[in-house]
């Protein structure tokens, strides 16, 4: 199979679909791979090591979606790189399309297949593609959080851990999934009073055996959000709903109750957020102020550690890839149940019953699509 690496072009992501060692397994397998020069550069991989796995580097993106069978990439195509895809192609990247009608009409259209990384699924009910995307984003929440609660970024001027005779901030974490949980580790290592909030008791039961008496574990109503949401200094939202659109479970109402100065990073961005006055930002320009709470809301969190992210992405998703390429997108999907889960839109059917529920489109199962 050809397949093509073009570069991300989606604001300050430096992110590469491939790196060089997935590509000698491709190439190994008999596999032509090409890469747009420069692809890697972001996450500090050459071209040369490109070639030196077997890649073929070619100048611009237009040959590589002329050419290639199957197009992997890490963030949702933007509208340019969507006007060149085809009918029969395979796009194998993260899509979000819940949120997203402009890129699903557009995909509809392409009549590409187009498996998206964030809803493939494993034998115990997780989503091991987006797994590793979810742990980095946890991480660098609080981190992100910390500094937009200084005052030179508009926040409230509070040390996240304190100091001693002065109380440590307050983080409360909405979700307490793989983000939240990362979340909490490093909020908790910052030295912050943490709350998590999550409905299910298995998760909080999990969240206060791993940390004991670190953090607080709430069962998330409507009362315990306003409450929490009132006293947060930083709020964290992390719901996910796999592959639909993440629950408004933060109000307007809600965020005018802030303090000042006080700090929401909204992690479900990509789904469209779980808080009301959420709106994607980019690295450029990551924060905004509502009835003064700062927002950060960059939907590319991992593309700020590009080289980290890259490498945690390919671990999980080279098996996929290699499926898809050693056994064709129908073949693959006939075999493997949880990559057909992955599956949102074939040759112009949406094959993912959240996006058909979000946008009100007609729904095909991916059994149907692929023929079984």
């Amino acid at each position: 199979m050809r397949i093509g690496v073009p570069k991300e072009i989606k604001n300050h992501e430096y992110r590469v679909g491939l790196v060089p060692s997935s590509v000698q397994e491709l190439v190994h397998h008999g596999h032509q791979v090409m890469v747009q020069a420069g692809a890697g550069l972001g996450a500090g991989l050459s071209d040369a090591d490109y070639l030196a796995a077997g890649a073929v580097i070619v100048d611009g993106a237009d040959q590589i979606f002329a050419e290639a069978e199957m197009i992997v990439k890490v963030k949702e195509p933007l509208a340019e790189e969507r006007a060149k895809l085809r009918p029969g192609q395979i796009l194998f990247t993260y899509l979000h399309l819940a949120p997203d009608a402009a890129q699903t009409k557009d995909l509809i259209a392409s009549g590409a297949i187009c498996i998206a990384y964030e809803t493939v699924t494993a034998a115990n009910g997780s989503l091991p593609l987006l797994t590793p995307m979810s742990e980095v984003a946890g991480r660098l929440a609080p981190q992100v959080g910390a500094h937009a609660l200084e005052k030179a970024q508009g926040g409230r001027g509070v040390l996240l851990g304190g100091v001693p005779g002065v109380p440590a901030a307050e983080v409360v974490i909405l979700g307490g999934g793989v983000s939240g949980t990362h979340a909490a580790t490093i909020a908790v290592g910052m030295g912050a009073q943490v709350t998590v909030v999550d409905r299910s008791a298995d998760a909080l039961k999990r969240l206060a055996t791993q940390f004991g008496t670190s953090i607080s574990t709430v069962f998330s109503t409507r009362s315990a959000i306003e409450e929490l949401v009132r006293r947060a200094d930083l709020l964290i939202g992390t719901v996910l709903v796999p592959g639909a659109a993440a629950p408004k479970l933060v109000t307007h109402d809600m965020v005018r109750t802030m303090k000042p100065g006080s700090v929401i990073v909204d992690v479900a961005i990509d789904q469209g957020g779980c808080v009301e006055t959420s709106h994607a930002t980019t690295h450029a320009a990551p924060t905004y102020v509502v009835d003064g709470v700062v927002h950060y809301c960059v939907a590319n969190m991992p593309g700020a550690v590009a080289r980290t992210s890259t490498f945690a992405l390919n671990s999980v998703t080279l098996p996929f890839t290699l499926a898809l390429a050693n056994h064709g997108w129908k073949e693959a999907l006939v075999r493997d149940v949880h990559l057909r889960n992955g599956l949102n839109v074939s040759e112009g059917h949406v094959t993912c019953e959240p996006v058909a529920e979000a946008h009100g489109l007609p729904y095909v199962s991916a059994e149907t699509a692929i023929g079984l």
